[in-house]
């Protein structure tokens, strides 16, 4: 259709719009500006906090626009291979930086009201003041007494634990309340704790009324070094006791089958090492591991579905004079054992007086661990 003139309304219509658009587009342009100036007079905060604004939109249209990607199964397991690999890096330089090194280490399981036994320790078997630093320094060998606290905070029996260990500076102190049937979540606590303090190959859990040749035991422990998940110890296979009145009464035995059962084979507790591996593991998993009324067996069953390599050493089990003339006959023998004790007694029999005769009948020496090589 024409018009005047000869144009089409259509013509004449287009920069009418244009117009339109265009004064649309100044009112905007206007608008932002007054903004923007209005925000500065008002201050630079707002200006900084309304870049953060504009910032946080663009990462969550970014993340958003990320989400809505489809993501393939390789692509899920790779970033989980990635943020492993992350995890254990920094583990890795976690632990490099703040665990000292050391081949063994020792815990020594003690009460609060067993200060003679480990005085008589310290008499014999357990180096004293310097002696025990230039052990873990040359040899790498770190001996502590482990204690946890009392149910009372800041007790008289802590007191008396801290004084002692002001004397002695022989102590590991755990985050663990003390308790004859707490034995088993103390030994967790044991390793884990150990693990966070000291990078050992590893970690020897010890009773207080035992002898131990320090310097047999590291050469012992030497012989598996290669070996990533090794249990060391004495192993046994007792009956699960179902007679509440029995001391070793297992409250689970229905768990092991029909009555009478034995256990699984398990180090027994006087005396066992495992690798760090497995040190690792339990510290691990220690809020998940089930605790049976029998430490050794408890730990026994911590591994007994994994890929651990029991290794039965009867050195480190010997028995004591009188009842026993076994370490005595080894010690003649120049074959010293690692550890001896009395089986009828889960230890030495009144350790506390007879320790030094077992020390001077059953020992390696007064140089045999600084002699030893391992």
């Amino acid at each position: 259709m024409r018009g005047r003139g000869g144009k089409s309304v259509s013509e004449r219509r287009t920069p009418a719009r244009w117009a339109a658009v265009l004064c649309a587009c100044s009112f905007v342009l206007g608008m932002l500006v007054s903004h923007r100036f209005f925000l500065a007079s008002r201050g630079g905060d707002q200006v900084v906090s309304l870049r953060r604004q504009d910032q946080e939109l663009q990462i969550l249209s970014e993340d958003f626009a990320t989400k809505r990607r489809p993501v393939r199964k390789g692509d899920v397991m790779g970033e989980m291979a990635r943020t492993h690999e992350a995890l254990k890096s920094l583990d890795q330089t976690t632990s490099s930086k703040q665990s000292r090194k050391a081949f063994i280490v020792i815990g020594i399981n003690t009460a609060f009201s067993s200060r003679r036994r480990r005085d008589s320790v310290r008499e014999t078997w357990m180096p004293q003041g310097e002696k025990l630093k230039k052990l873990e320094h040359e040899k790498g060998i770190v001996v502590r007494f482990m204690i946890g606290r009392s149910v009372t905070s800041n007790s008289i029996l802590d007191k008396a634990i801290d004084s002692e260990d002001a004397q002695h500076n022989d102590f590991l102190r755990l985050e663990h309340i003390e308790g004859y049937h707490a034995l088993s979540a103390k030994t967790k606590t044991f390793f884990s704790t150990a693990l966070g303090i000291w990078d050992a190959n590893f970690y020897v859990k010890v009773d207080d009324d035992i002898h131990v040749n320090l310097g047999m035991l590291a050469m012992t422990l030497s012989r598996h070094r290669s070996k990533p998940r090794a249990y060391i110890g004495c192993m046994k296979s007792g009956p699960v006791l179902s007679d509440k009145n029995i001391k070793y009464h297992e409250p689970e035995y229905w768990k092991f089958g029909d009555e009478g059962n034995k256990y699984f084979r398990h180090a027994t507790g006087q005396i066992y090492a495992i690798s760090k591996d497995l040190a690792s593991y339990i510290s691990i998993n220690q809020h998940i591991l089930h605790e049976y009324a029998n430490e050794d067996v408890t730990l026994g069953a911590w591994f007994i579905g994994l890929d651990v390599e029991h290794i039965d050493d009867r050195n480190m089990c010997c028995g004591t004079p009188p009842a026993s003339l076994d370490c005595e006959w080894k010690a003649q023998a120049g074959n010293v054992c690692v550890a001896s004790f009395d089986w009828s007694c889960s230890g030495i029999c009144k350790s506390v007086e007879k320790i030094k005769d077992v020390h001077q009948k059953c020992g390696e020496g007064n140089t045999g661990l600084w002699s030893s090589l391992f």
